[in-house]
This record gives structure tokens, C-alpha cells and sequence, in this order.
């Protein structure tokens, strides 16, 4: 028989949650961590990939994507990396935790260089292609984050330690992606 769910507000919780009808089991939604990393280059330029996939097909992004169980943040961040752009990264800094509750979703975005030469599109994406930051397609990027990581990225590129960076002000009025 398979088991039922009602809403119910569990025992020392404070909102309700999916409750098993049968054997009490608590279903907790929980927000999704995205993990990504602005990958350059000794010359200033930024790696982008072109999105193969939905949302946002044929946008460009940095590559990131939603972490797997039992892996870090940083690996989570190299593994995306490989898997958009066959790029093997080494990972040099946290460079922001963006806060997304509209669609309840945590972004922690690195900053990295190439750890080995060459990278090509994996199946994610169409292209991927170094961009100096003035040549940056900003009016086709994908994800508000993705403007805010490679701006931040900006604000402290060559600098070896610095505060990691946050949401924008203002962000909750965010309607697109290239709204700010």
C-alpha cells in the first residue's frame, strides 16, 4: 500500500511540513545549494559556457549547478566545471554566497584557474570560449548570479585574499536576470 501524506505541523515545529499518515516519517523540504566557480585566466579573461539545456538554453553562464550528496561546495564547484566545460579547475577562494528564497536555492560561487590546459563543451553546453571582462555577453548571461559572481570577481581580481561577497542590495525586486 503506499503510504499517504497529509500537511501537518509536527510536534515541537513551528510550520507545517508533509507528515506520513502511516509511520510519522517528516518529508523536510529544504532549499538547493548551487555550486559554481568563475574560472580566468592569467590575461583576465573569464571561461563561459552556452547553456545546451533548460533553463536558459543557449545563455551563457559560468559553470555551476546544483551539488550532489556527500561532496563539498569547492567540489561541487570543480565537478561543474568538468562536467559544462571538461575544465579541470583548482579552486582559489570562496568568492560569494548568493541567497535566492524566491526559488529557495543557496549559491556558493569560487574563484579558480585552469589546473590543466584545454577545455571543451561537455554535454550541458553548446560553446565554451575565454571572454575578456569588457567583451562579457552581459545581456545573454542566464542567472542573475552568474552577473553577480562575475562582477564581484571584478571587484578583486588579483587581489590573493579578500571578504567574499554577498547579494546584491535590492535583489528581492530582481525580475530578470539582466535587471541589474
Amino acid at each position: 500500500m503506499p503510504a499517504t501524506f497529509s500537511l501537518q505541523v509536527p510536534a515541537g515545529d513551528d510550520r507545517p511540513r508533509q507528515v506520513c499518515d502511516t509511520c510519522g516519517f517528516i518529508n523536510y523540504v529544504n532549499p538547493k545549494i548551487v555550486a559554481g566557480v568563475v574560472i580566468s585566466d592569467d590575461d583576465g579573461r573569464i571561461l563561459l559556457c552556452r547553456r545546451a539545456i533548460e533553463p536558459r538554453h543557449g545563455f551563457w553562464t559560468i559553470p555551476a549547478g546544483f551539488m550532489e550528496e556527500r561532496e563539498t561546495t569547492a567540489a561541487g564547484a570543480a565537478r561543474e566545471a568538468w562536467e559544462e566545460a571538461r575544465a579541470k579547475v583548482q579552486i582559489d577562494g570562496l568568492l560569494a554566497i548568493y541567497e535566492v528564497p524566491r526559488i529557495s536555492q543557496v549559491h556558493f560561487m569560487y574563484r579558480g584557474t585552469l589546473a590543466e590546459p584545454g577545455f571543451e563543451p561537455g554535454p550541458e553546453s553548446l560553446e565554451v570560449a575565454w571572454f575578456a571582462y569588457a567583451d562579457i555577453p552581459w545581456d545573454d548571461i542566464a542567472f542573475p548570479t552568474g552577473i553577480w559572481a562575475l562582477r564581484d570577481w571584478k571587484k578583486v581580481e588579483g587581489q590573493a585574499q579578500f571578504m567574499p561577497f554577498s547579494n546584491p542590495p535590492d535583489v528581492e525586486h530582481l525580475t530578470h536576470p539582466r535587471a541589474r
